[in-house]
């Protein structure tokens, strides 16, 4: 199982010195977040100081940008990379779509696919050579002339990898995505009973199976009490947020949404995380000091779900990290629970 690193609201100014010890320390791949930065400028950097290491954006938003414009920097990235970038792309939600972005929102699972499939269509034309022509509900790209085509270059297009957490975005990704970006705010319970069924249903639909995408995972990750606590504010946040609710819903934590919920509506922020007892932080989290053993607890929720992990948590210790993710690419469990 590949172990990936995702490099949170960092400085621009010390992204290369990250992305380049994560790879030094044996990470498959270094992610970049569209928090407070532009993730391609970032996603720039970590290439030209690594050699080996997957670069992602985890996640760059979608909607307010046009695929045409989305393709141009994915492309340079993946010359720039020489063949090691991938596209990760999410919706975000309608407030900061439509609130931060000045973008619209409407119909966002509808928009995602469109603008995927308009991606695809304009690397196949720069590959190929041929006349592009994709006309969509949302978008229309018919233009390509010679001296606005990229040059050839021998690595492919980007694969694409879609963030996703409610079914029909799910079936989305299984439909016309390269992979899935799984979030951190989620159960083995519902990967297994909820996101993967989605992604199949959506795989069906377009005639493809399992082995035609990339299933991503996150987990939480707390090698002390501090950390643990961190990742205690990070579920009570998420948890308190509508568009996550299916996963308390689906524990049977129904009343757990509605108290997180109301004190974030009031602001009351501080009084959340005592509201997650350490068993409900147990199912998004693993913790302990002994990297082996938190990379069989792991690879026993995730093992045989996913292709790769995506390791979550709030200032962690890389070096204990990277002895867990050198566990995990050793086969620490394989198979699913």
């Amino acid at each position: 199982m590949d172990v990936d690193l995702t490099l949170r609201a960092l400085p621009i100014t010390e992204v290369a010195t990250a992305a380049r010890r994560a790879e030094d320390l044996g990470f498959d791949a270094v992610g970049v977040t569209e928090s407070t930065g532009n993730p391609f400028l970032a996603a720039a950097l970590a290439a030209t100081a690594t050699s080996r290491a997957r670069i992602a954006t985890g996640i760059a938003l979608a909607l307010p940008r046009t695929p045409m414009d989305v393709a141009y920097t994915a492309w340079d990235l993946q010359t720039l990379s020489e063949g090691r970038f991938a596209l990760g792309l999410g919706s975000q939600v309608r407030a900061h779509v439509e609130r931060r972005y000045g973008a619209s929102f409407e119909r966002p699972a509808a928009r995602m696919r469109e603008h995927t499939l308009a991606l695809k269509a304009i690397f196949a034309a720069w590959e190929t050579g041929e006349e592009l022509r994709f006309e969509g509900e949302f978008w229309t790209h018919t233009l390509m002339p010679p001296n606005f085509r990229p040059q050839a270059q021998p690595h492919g297009a980007p694969p694409i990898l879609l963030a996703a957490v409610r079914e029909r975005m799910l079936e989305v990704v299984g439909e016309v995505a390269d992979g899935l970006l799984g979030h951190a705010f989620q159960t083995v319970d519902v990967l297994r009973e909820v996101t993967l069924p989605a992604v199949q249903r959506g795989l069906e639909t377009a005639g493809r199976t399992r082995s035609d995408i990339e299933i991503t995972a996150g987990i939480f990750v707390a090698t002390n009490d501090e950390e643990w606590e961190a990742v205690r504010r990070r579920v009570a946040f998420y948890g308190s947020t509508p568009g996550y609710r299916h996963v308390l819903d689906h524990h049977g934590l129904e009343t757990l949404f509605e108290a997180l919920h109301a004190r974030s509506r009031d602001g009351r922020w501080a009084e959340m995380p005592a509201l997650i007892d350490d068993d409900v932080l147990g199912l998004f989290a693993v913790r302990g000091e002994d990297p082996a053993a938190l990379a069989a607890d792991i690879a026993g929720r995730l093992g045989g779900l996913a292709d790769r992990v995506s390791l979550a948590g709030e200032h962690p210790d890389l070096l204990l990290w990277s002895r867990i993710a050198a566990a995990l690419r050793d086969g620490a469990g394989t198979t699913a629970p």
